[in-house]
């Protein structure tokens, strides 16, 4: 049975949302070991899509050593976070579904829109494609079965902009739908506007709950999504379990992760993480 997720003053919908019995959606974005393993947060990187085309930016390019120094590490969360040990069990089965178009009626782009939040969750890619270095890692909340996956990375600022006024839509496009999971199963999903720390250039933050089943048994999936600019650059990250989101870590992780982006831009070292 899970409790309701815990949702401080700092990033709480701005009204009150209706409770619903939303199914299980199929998060699938699944983090192998081996894709962030159990280094204490130290991250990776990877190389950005070739597909990616920006216009050059005249502020500083985010070098592979600076996006690996601007990750946060354990160190920068509350106590109880740790490096991940691997994909939580819930992600592959939860995060993978599709819109149930029908019940959209006529508005085909606005379930294209809610098709699209839910790829970009699974691919861990809902700002797009990065232009140039992106680095990744990820924490394991073992006290309330959460995980947070953490990124940085150079888009140019203008998509940026773009992806998050995109974003900002989701919340009225996207309130309450309906998907269906790879066993056929509906859930029921509901997305909403949450508010960040006031960090960065730009800033969207949200929230996703999915009701339904998992391995035949009632579950509830609540996840927080933060997506910060600082020039060219962004941190994006998820925030959940199906024991809900600790919100106020998503809070923690947004204020130290801008904060470490920026000096990392400003060619400074970045403070020592404080301690928990």
């Amino acid at each position: 049975m899970n409790r309701p997720p815990h949702r401080p003053a700092s990033v709480r919908p701005p009204s009150p949302v209706p409770r619903l019995l939303v199914c299980a959606l199929t998060v699938g974005v699944l983090w192998s070991a081996a894709a962030c393993s159990n280094d204490g947060g130290g991250g990776r990187t990877v190389p950005a899509s070739p597909l990616a085309k920006v216009a050059p930016s005249s502020t500083a390019t985010l070098t592979e050593a600076q996006a690996r120094t601007a990750l946060i590490t354990n160190a920068d969360l509350p106590s109880q976070w740790t490096g991940t040990s691997g994909a939580a069990t819930w992600r592959d089965g939860l995060l993978k579904s599709k819109v149930d178009a029908a019940g959209f009626g006529t508005d085909k782009n606005a379930a294209a829109d809610c098709q699209k939040l839910l790829d970009g969750l699974y691919a861990e890619d809902l700002l797009g494609p990065a232009k140039g270095t992106k680095a990744v890692t990820g924490f394991d909340d073992s006290d309330n079965q959460a995980q947070m996956h953490y990124q940085v990375a150079e888009y140019g600022q203008a998509e940026l902009n773009r992806q998050l006024a995109w974003v900002a839509t989701l919340p009225q496009k996207c309130a309450e739908f309906t998907a269906v999971d790879g066993q056929g199963g509906q859930q029921n999903v509901q997305v909403v506007s949450t508010q960040l720390p006031d960090e960065g250039d730009a800033r969207q933050g949200l929230m996703l709950t999915m009701n339904g089943q998992l391995d035949g048994e009632p579950s509830t999936l609540t996840l927080d999504i933060a997506a910060v600019r600082v020039g060219d650059s962004a941190l994006f990250l998820t925030n959940g379990g199906l024991d809900g989101a600790e919100s106020d870590s998503t809070a923690q992780a947004v204020q130290q992760g801008t904060s470490r982006l920026r000096q990392v831009l400003e060619g400074k070292t970045p403070a020592a993480s404080p301690t928990n």
